[in-house]
């Protein structure tokens, strides 16, 4: 993809040269930073994937014994995939899912309003992103040629 920032409409026309090295670099470093996230708070469930039954199975997912290993298998290994950027698109609209849950979850039954559900929103809206946008061009995606 090509610098979206155009020198003309820049109020400081000298710092286009900085947007156009830096964009792809940081928007690496959010997806990066976004799976290895991911990936801490899955590793409590992946080391015990039935672990989350009971909490899956209070907000209606039914088994619980499928919901909790399929759960703690989206943010430990998708926060992997979402972090080397491989399967990018899929990785993280998984993630999104489940952060909608989290959404729901805290702002809802928990009762806590958008305090409780703020940083689930912020998180699912990263993982949207990526989910559209996908890896860049420092992605094993991009390293492989094909994308989802």
């Amino acid at each position: 993809m090509s610098n979206p920032v155009d020198r003309d409409r820049l109020i400081v026309p000298q710092l286009q040269p900085v947007y156009a090295g830096g964009y792809e670099t940081v928007e690496t470093v959010l997806r990066v930073l976004a799976g290895v996230l991911l990936v801490t708070h899955g590793y409590g469930k992946i080391i015990n994937p039935f672990g989350a039954v009971g909490m899956v199975e209070s907000l209606g997912f039914y088994p619980g014994a499928f919901w909790s290993p399929l759960l703690s298998a989206t943010e430990f290994f998708g926060g992997i995939l979402v972090a080397i950027g491989l399967f990018t698109r899929p990785a993280s609209f998984a993630a999104m899912i489940v952060l909608l849950v989290t959404v729901y979850f805290h702002g809802i039954v928990k009762a806590e309003g958008l305090g409780g559900a703020e940083k689930s929103i912020l998180w699912a809206a990263i993982f949207l992103f990526f989910a559209f946008r996908g890896g860049n061009r420092h992605s094993v995606d991009a390293r492989l040629g094909k994308v989802f």
